[in-house]
């Protein structure tokens, strides 16, 4: 997984304006989720079209931290990239006509496609029979339009959000940018989140921490779990 964390520097200002670094002492287990972003196999599997080699390393992280949930209460949502084409329309029409070649745009589609085998969650990762799974169509789970994650989280009067997966700096700092926008709590656990470089996870441990969320460890937020 990535070796850099929050430059000392940054975390110091951080002290310096809020008069502290964690911004939460304790998390409500009836009220919190661990929401895990795109550990699909798209994402994870070696040779994958968008394949985040680190993304494999921070599996038994995520495994670990839903383990913990499950004892706690704490309800677990698996968050799936999922893509479509319907004739000349696609989910995404300005990322394929400009930020993708029409070969690395069509594998992209493809494999984030619902049904297809890439599509599908890594292998590695142990997902219970009671945990959630949503669909999402954007960068941001919570997005206009992108999935029913908030609705989902309303519903069960979840107002904190444990935010792990990949990429850290796409789709997981999404999540987490509009999370906080919107009213949420966020956890971001940087050692269970990855993207491609570790100049990009750390930039987007930033963004997070200076102004969208708590910036924890996964044991930390194991202790923060616990009775």
């Amino acid at each position: 997984m990535h070796p850099v964390t929050l430059p000392p520097e940054v975390r110091a200002r951080i002290i310096a304006r809020r008069g502290r670094f964690h911004m939460f002492d304790r998390l409500d287990r009836a009220r919190s989720a661990l929401v895990v972003i795109d550990m699909q196999r798209a994402f994870c599997a070696p040779g994958a079209p968008v394949e985040v080699p680190l993304a494999r390393a921070i599996i038994p992280n995520i495994n670990h931290l839903a383990q913990v949930c499950r004892a706690a209460g704490v309800p677990v949502v698996w968050v799936r990239m999922t893509a479509w084409a319907r004739g000349d329309e696609t989910s995404w029409p300005l990322f394929y006509s400009h930020f993708a070649t029409p070969d690395f745009g069509a594998r992209h589609l493809a494999a984030l496609t619902a049904g297809s085998d890439l599509h599908a969650l890594a292998d590695g990762l142990e997902v219970a029979p009671q945990d959630a799974l949503i669909d999402k169509t954007r960068f941001s789970a919570l997005i206009q339009g992108s999935s029913d994650l908030d609705a989902w989280c309303r519903a069960r009067g979840i107002d904190t959000l444990i935010i792990a997966g990949t990429l850290t700096n796409r789709c997981c700092e999404s999540t987490a940018r509009d999370a906080m926008m919107i009213g949420y709590k966020v956890v971001f656990v940087e050692d269970a989140n990855a993207t491609t470089t570790d100049d990009e996870h750390q930039a987007a441990l930033v963004n997070v921490a200076v102004a969208f969320g708590d910036l924890r460890r996964t044991d930390e937020v194991s202790g923060l779990l616990r009775p």
